[in-house]
């Protein structure tokens, strides 16, 4: 089982923003911005492509929802949507709020949140979603 099955399985803690039967989001532990939301299906696949049609299909729109609940948040212009990473072997999306490009920035230093506020911005992106 890979971390991020474990972390979706409660295993590992983590900063739950979103869950159902098939996919789970939680705030990244490194984020590039407040609010940095990490989308994955409960079943273990390496690489979002190798989903079938349907599963695919269902995992964008999880995680259209759980944009929908991170802008409302944050009253961002809008919110990133990148598929990168190659540290975990398991498909996820990275939902950012963003005002500009440079809040996607991957490069810049990450931020550091106490465990307060991580929850804290987890809580309320958990509340927009389930509204």
């Amino acid at each position: 089982m890979d971390i991020f099955s474990k972390i979706a399985a409660g295993e590992i803690p983590s900063y739950k923003c979103a869950e159902d039967e098939r996919f789970y989001a939680f705030l990244d532990i490194n984020p590039v911005g407040k609010g940095h939301t990490l989308v994955i299906p409960r079943r273990e696949v390496d690489y979002i492509f190798d989903m079938d049609d349907e599963e695919l299909a269902a995992f964008q729109v999880f995680a259209k929802k759980v944009a929908h609940a991170i802008k409302d948040v944050f009253n961002c212009k809008k919110v990133a949507q990148i598929v990168l990473g190659l540290e975990v072997p398991h498909a996820h999306i990275h939902l950012i709020p963003m005002d500009s490009e440079a809040d996607v920035d991957f490069r810049k230093e990450k931020l550091e949140l106490s465990q307060e506020e991580f929850q804290s911005i987890a809580n309320r992106i958990y509340a927009a979603f389930k509204a």
